[in-house]
């Protein structure tokens, strides 16, 4: 019987996955059906089934990156028990060639949203502040980049917001455009390398386009994020969603309790929420406060400013 084994260089995290008295391990073996070794700085399973296999890396993928930004108040032993439970984040990690570190759902919502992503051409995510929607989206986007499954990404965010336009702002129109971009290029930094960032961008194959710029395009082969979709207009989704080519993704991410635009002005993406909904081959994946990952205290603002409006 074959060896699998999986290097965990830090000792500290190490001897955090086994426990005291290697009773984390027992919780892996039990999850797995297989004995789980440690040796050295080593996790080892003896199994030659490759599904096993597959699940011991990721779950300790996702165990080590819930270490890494797990809260101090939750023992080593619920962080790892809730990993284990959660099927579905262990089989919709988002690995990205030549990234820094893979990524993994940390909610039913976001667990859902991933699933979507990969199963429509063309998918609308509803949700708050530190959802996580925005960071997926862009994370997914890179995996089919770099896996060559398309040719370049193109990132559009409107560009008029809370009353502002970008002539009042200074510099060339990369300069006016970078402040409502740097969301988007944030999620790109948590993820690759700044010297790929850097290539990629100078070659194009990440392209940022303000949403006024996209008209008479036709994007092909590529996967194109609309970010803060709230504050388009009808107009202005109409034109972006008949910009979609061959061989192409759309992910259309926004906040219904954010729209910016003037009184009496519909949103765009509440409109196509509402029109599209059910289309063959659209999906909406809708998440909600309880999939807010930011300081717990963000969560109790959008739980209040939710109630005050019930």
């Amino acid at each position: 019987m074959s060896s699998y084994t999986i290097i965990v260089p830090d000792s500290s995290y190490l001897a955090r996955i086994c426990g005291t008295n290697d009773s984390n391990l027992k919780l892996m073996e039990s999850f797995l059906g297989v004995p789980v070794f440690a040796r050295g700085n080593e996790l080892s399973i003896d199994c030659g089934d490759s599904y096993i296999e597959q699940q011991f890396r990721f779950a300790v993928d996702r165990i080590l990156d819930e270490f890494s930004a797990a809260s101090q108040n939750v023992s080593d032993s619920e962080l790892i028990q809730s990993v284990l439970n959660n099927d579905a984040a262990l089989d919709l990690s988002i690995s990205i060639p030549g990234g820094t570190k893979k990524v993994f759902p940390r909610t039913k919502g976001q667990s859902s949203l991933i699933l979507k992503m990969r199963t429509f051409d063309l998918v609308f995510a509803s949700g708050p502040a530190g959802s996580g929607k925005t960071f997926l989206a862009v994370a997914e986007a890179l995996r089919l980049l770099l896996s060559h499954k398309v040719n370049s990404i193109v990132l559009t965010r409107p560009v008029v917001e809370a009353g502002e336009s970008l002539g009042f702002l200074p510099g060339d129109l990369q300069d006016k455009i970078n402040p409502y971009i740097r969301p988007l290029f944030d999620s790109i930094n948590a993820v690759l390398p700044s010297d790929t960032i850097k290539r990629l961008t100078e070659n194009g194959i990440i392209e940022i386009a303000p949403l006024a710029y996209m008209r008479g395009r036709t994007l092909s082969n590529s996967v194109i994020i609309l970010d803060e979709a709230q504050n388009t207009t009808s107009e202005q989704m109409k034109m972006f969603l008949t910009r979609m080519g061959e061989n192409s993704k759309v992910f259309v991410t926004g906040d219904p309790s954010q729209v910016d635009l003037p009184k009496r002005t519909p949103s765009g993406f509440l409109h196509a929420l509402n029109l599209l909904r059910g289309v063959e081959g659209i999906s909406v994946a809708e998440l909600t406060s309880e999939d807010v990952l930011r300081n717990g205290l963000v969560k109790k603002i959008i739980q209040a400013y939710e109630n005050e409006e019930r």
